[in-house]
């Protein structure tokens, strides 16, 4: 009974509610143009509003800035030539990144941002989905204990 308490507590303090998440790049229209569209359709009959209508309005992609995602101090999990990086990022000189491996401050990592894929660039954050279910389990095994004393 004591060694599967122990496990449990292990597993417990082995699995982290952090993991590494990609930001969604967000996705803006062009406001003027929106505007322009809603000017002309309003001065125009129904008649001609069916041909002046844009056909398929489509976001533009905001370009992705690789030193504001990697601002410093920020622990990140970052792709630089097919091989993936967990860093905690120190500083940008001019065009080159400097940052630290999480578990070993002392090595010191250079990458060229050219050589990092910014549209891999993950940051770490608290996953509340697995927070749910590490709660929910703890809940669980608290019920199973108490239930195997009384018994």
């Amino acid at each position: 009974m004591q060694k599967n308490l122990y496990l449990i507590i292990i597993l417990l303090c082995l699995v982290s509610c952090y993991t590494y998440q990609v930001k969604k790049p967000a996705a803006t229209t062009d406001n003027k143009q929106d505007a322009k569209n809603s000017a002309t359709l309003a001065n125009t009959n129904p008649s001609q509003t069916k041909s002046t209508a844009p056909q398929n309005p489509q976001p533009t992609p905001v370009p992705i800035n690789i030193q504001e995602k990697l601002a410093p101090n920020k622990n990140v999990k970052i792709e630089v030539d097919g091989k993936s990086y967990k860093v905690i990022v120190d500083r940008w000189e001019r065009d080159s990144l400097v940052a630290h491996p999480v578990h070993s401050p002392k090595n010191v990592l250079k990458f060229h941002k050219n050589q990092i894929n910014a549209e891999r660039i993950a940051e770490k954050r608290f996953s509340q989905p697995i927070a749910d279910i590490l709660t929910v389990v703890a809940y669980a095994s608290i019920g199973v204990g108490i239930y195997l004393l009384v018994k």
